[in-house]
């Protein structure tokens, strides 16, 4: 089965970062294609929302420009892609003019058919107002019903790290890395557990696995005495990811969970975060849990919400 990732691209060097990114991780995966999205803001006149409802609608002379200035950067970003290694047939292009930027790569990953969505960042400590970062925070956000990668700065490392706790989002995270990864035989993981010095995650209940994993399988291998561990490695196991190449780092509890994960990952030469997300309706607020802590420090790093 082929894998689909849509890649948001506005001709900036943090979308260019994410190229890059793609291009080292999975130049050599035939089997996967990158779909380039380009969004056109359609701002001004205050009457752009028509724009949305009716696309047959003449545009403006500045909308054009835009979208013609969208169109070469599509072009660009394919030309740099094959220049990484990534055959021209796997790659394909789209532009939108919409009112929203966010609105529009949501609504983009909701019907289309995508594994993930990868967004560039600017590479700060924090969500800054400029183009993609605000953005970013807005798909971390609102964006849950497809996998986010986001790529902050530039990221050299290829080992990942997969945050591991004993919740069902953390084996779906593990499941979807397995999954991104089957055809890099080379690929290094470690799983690491780290738990907050104050409110502990409570573990889920061997149930609350039985519907997406059944419960033969959990019998066998749930490990919730032990933060999934070895669950998580059966996972990725199952999913073509060779044992030598998974690690189990000691699990530890700290005052800032998301800080904790940065350490590890630099302390362990780990370019990508891995971590299963909170449901929509368990969430809580904007850089409130442990996911978005992380994102808010991580500088040269991916991060991959999943789950």
């Amino acid at each position: 089965m082929e894998k689909t990732i849509l890649v948001a691209i506005d001709g900036s060097v943090y979308s260019g970062n994410s190229l890059e990114y793609l291009a080292n991780l999975f130049g050599s995966d035939s089997s996967l294609s990158l779909h380039l999205f380009g969004v056109v803001p359609s701002g001004g006149g205050g009457k752009e929302w028509m724009f949305d409802v009716d696309p047959l609608r003449s545009q403006s002379a500045e909308t054009d420009q835009r979208a013609s200035r969208a169109r070469k950067q599509l072009r660009d970003a394919e030309d740099r892609l094959v220049r990484g290694g990534i055959s021209r047939e796997r790659i394909a292009t789209k532009v939108r003019i919409a009112t929203s930027v966010s609105g529009a790569i949501r609504d983009e990953a909701k019907h289309g058919n995508y594994d993930s969505v990868v967004i560039g960042r600017r590479g700060l400590g924090s969500m800054g107002n400029v183009f993609f970062g605000s953005i970013s925070g807005e798909l971390v956000e609102k964006c849950h019903n497809v996998p986010l990668w986001i790529v902050d700065g530039r990221v050299s490392a290829e080992r990942f790290l997969l945050a591991v706790h004993s919740r069902p989002s953390s084996l779906l995270a593990a499941d979807h890395l397995a999954y991104m990864l089957k055809n890099r035989p080379g690929a290094e993981i470690c799983l690491y557990h780290s738990n907050s010095v104050f409110g502990a995650q409570q573990a889920a209940t061997a149930e609350e696995f039985h519907l997406q994993w059944g419960k033969e399988w959990c019998d066998k291998y749930l490990d919730l005495d032990n933060f999934l561990f070895y669950a998580h490695c059966q996972l990725l196991v199952e999913g073509g990811i060779s044992r030598s190449r998974i690690r189990q780092l000691p699990a530890q509890m700290h005052l800032d969970v998301g800080s904790d994960l940065l350490r590890q990952a630099k302390q362990h030469g780990c370019g990508t975060i891995v971590i299963g997300r909170r449901r929509r309706d368990l969430a809580k607020g904007q850089l409130k849990g442990v996911s978005d802590k992380t994102l808010k420090q991580a500088q040269d790093l991916a991060v991959w919400l999943a789950g």
